[in-house]
């Protein structure tokens, strides 16, 4: 049986397991496709949400405000995105995808390992919300929760602060 600090040391292993795939895969998708995650996960944010402000992506893709502006002045000198002021309000800047930044967004590569993916995909939903939850509890426990991340939300994501009731969900 494994004592409490071996256990801590085998959480601590398999995190930074975690992190060094994400890294890897982080690494081959700048190498081939030339873009971060974050900037494809705002290039993302901006088309489904057709013209937002800085504010309203930085909300949707839980980055601050300043590093989304980073991200979308890369992004606009690329030629992926056009600022623009709002007609009815000359304070709103509006972010739109160009031609170039829609096409970049159909041929974008999965933001996760292909197999990941995959093999999430073919799990059940109760067990897919069991991961998230343990994911959001391990966020939680490292006090993590409110840590700026990248992810890739859509409406009815779940996040930490809405607790998964998986009883519902088998």
């Amino acid at each position: 049986m494994l004592k409490q600090d071996e256990l801590i040391d085998q959480v601590l292993i398999e995190l930074r397991k975690i992190v060094r795939a994400i890294d890897i895969h982080s690494r081959k998708l700048i190498k081939s496709f030339g873009l971060t995650v974050p900037q494809i996960i705002v290039l993302k944010a901006i088309e489904n949400d057709d013209s937002p402000t800085v504010g309203e992506i930085a909300n949707s893709v839980s980055l601050s405000q300043a590093t989304i502006t980073n991200i979308v002045t890369r992004l606009e000198q690329r030629g992926y995105v056009t600022r623009t002021q709002c007609e009815n309000d000359k304070r709103r800047v509006l972010v739109k995808t160009t031609e170039k930044g829609r096409e970049t967004i159909k041929q974008a590569p999965s933001l996760l390992h292909d197999q990941f993916t995959s093999q999430f995909q073919n799990l059940k939903k109760w067990e897919q919300l069991s991961i998230i939850a343990s994911l959001q509890r391990v966020a939680e426990m490292m006090d993590a929760q409110d840590i700026e991340a990248s992810p890739v939300l859509s409406p009815g994501s779940i996040i930490a602060s809405d607790p998964v009731n998986l009883e519902e969900e088998r």
